[in-house]
């Protein structure tokens, strides 16, 4: 697939990965819309980037998600890639009951829902192309979780999970779904600056993105990066290696 010419929406794309994913095919002359919860954070993008279209969007909220395609239907009716990124992982701690559900409640909301939702109502306009994508960013965690954040773990293990399948139903479509599985990544996911070892050990999102645009062009619908090939692979041996 041509990583040029393209129309391309990012959720989740004032900060991290969406950021990078948004330059990156800038520099390759697409058409980049990014959209997030917050107006400071998009605006500061577009300082940044100015080519870049940017809308105000939560995609946990199902009437945002449905004005924001209404948006897209209207102004680029020529969107052809679809890029669920936006993410939020949460710590939850069920030794404590239901005192953090509220935090999986949002989780599951933007993390799962909003992707399968947006995928729908998409499907059409993607459809109506010569060709178009879907891609997905999961999670290495999404193989080998980590149980301080099971909630974010569980979600990526379904996204896994529901590319496979949407890939299955639109495969006699020019609908191509991509899934991206980065390992930990140097960004403020989680609320918080990482700590400088971690950060030591982490994949830089300008790394995920060039990953993608390989995907993209070598047509490679599912690739895992860095360590997270290995907890793809060694999921049983490192869950209980990480959990001790």
């Amino acid at each position: 697939m041509k990583t040029s010419g393209n129309t391309i929406l990012i959720t989740g794309g004032a900060t991290g990965i969406g950021l990078a994913l948004a330059e990156a095919f800038i520099e390759r002359r697409n058409s980049v819309i990014i959209c997030g919860r917050r107006r400071t954070k998009l605006l500061a993008a577009k300082r940044r980037i100015p080519q870049l279209e940017v809308r105000v969007c939560d995609v946990s909220r199902p009437a945002a998600r449905s004005s924001l395609v209404r948006w897209l239907e209207s102004r680029f009716p020529s969107l052809n890639i679809l890029i669920n990124n936006a993410g939020i992982q949460r710590s939850v701690d069920f030794l404590k009951g239901s005192r953090d559900l509220r935090s999986a409640d949002e989780e599951i909301a933007t993390n799962l829902a909003a992707p399968i939702h947006l995928a729908a109502l998409l499907v059409p306009t993607l459809r109506k192309q010569r060709v178009a994508a879907i891609i997905n960013i999961s999670s290495g965690l999404g193989f080998t979780p980590l149980a301080q954040v099971p909630v974010y773990c569980a979600t990526k293990a379904a996204i896994h999970s529901w590319s496979l399948s949407l890939r299955h139903q639109l495969r006699d479509t020019g609908v191509r779904v991509f899934e991206i599985i980065p390992p930990m990544v140097a960004t403020d996911l989680g609320g918080c600056r990482r700590r400088p070892e971690e950060n030591d050990r982490a994949m830089s999102a300008g790394a995920v993105a060039q990953a993608a645009m390989k995907a993209l062009e070598t047509d490679e619908y599912e690739i895992a990066l860095g360590t997270a090939a290995g907890l793809r692979e060694q999921r049983e041996r490192l869950f209980s290696r990480i959990n001790q």
